[in-house]
């Protein structure tokens, strides 16, 4: 049996590509750590705007701490592995915070903010935890960008949530998704 034709071969082959594929799919599913949490307890109808701007920001932070919180933040740390070996590289990705109104036609209010991660970044998370782990180290550059980009991003969507204060949009069942997405390493030029 020749070379091409050995089913043993074709079949090896077939598995490897399949393989690569399979790992090729987990690899963008690893970037992202999301924390989502929805309110179904419906406001009065006499509620101030603090108390019903209060019931949003709670939102926002119980999907923060369950994306900060989330095992999707493991694969995303063990990312930083050969960031924190190679000096010249550095990490970028994007906090976005969404506000879904679904008992209200209003379209969603989202706010994103970029940010970056560069090795200082690590070097100085490295002296706070006094380990040389860069898991443990990029988890928790990761969960201070993320706070950061949090309460950016709240700053951000804050007037569009006071528009829908005033439309009454947030009358009903309301969710709040936190994302955190890294993109792949880029080197510093």
């Amino acid at each position: 049996m020749s070379y091409r034709t050995n089913p043993d071969r074709i079949l090896e082959s077939i598995d490897r590509a399949r393989s690569r594929d399979m790992e090729r799919a987990l690899s963008l599913n690893d970037r992202q750590a999301r924390g989502r949490d929805m309110d179904t307890e419906i406001p009065d109808g006499d509620s101030t705007t603090p108390e019903r701007m209060r019931r949003l920001f709670s939102l926002i932070e119980a999907g923060y701490r369950k994306a900060a919180h989330s095992s999707e933040m493991r694969p995303l740390a063990d990312r930083f592995r050969a960031i924190g070996d190679i000096s010249h590289h550095m990490a970028r990705g994007d906090v976005s915070v969404s506000i879904h109104y679904i008992d209200s036609e209003r379209h969603d209010d989202v706010g994103v903010v970029p940010f970056e991660i560069i090795p200082k970044n690590l070097e100085d998370a490295k002296k706070e935890t006094r380990t040389s782990r860069p898991d443990v180290n990029a988890i928790k550059v990761l969960r201070l960008r993320l706070r950061d980009g949090v309460l950016a991003a709240y700053r951000k969507i804050d007037p569009r949530l006071r528009d829908a204060l005033k439309d009454r949009a947030d009358i009903g069942h309301v969710e709040a998704e936190v994302t955190m997405d890294l993109r792949p390493s880029v080197p510093v030029s």
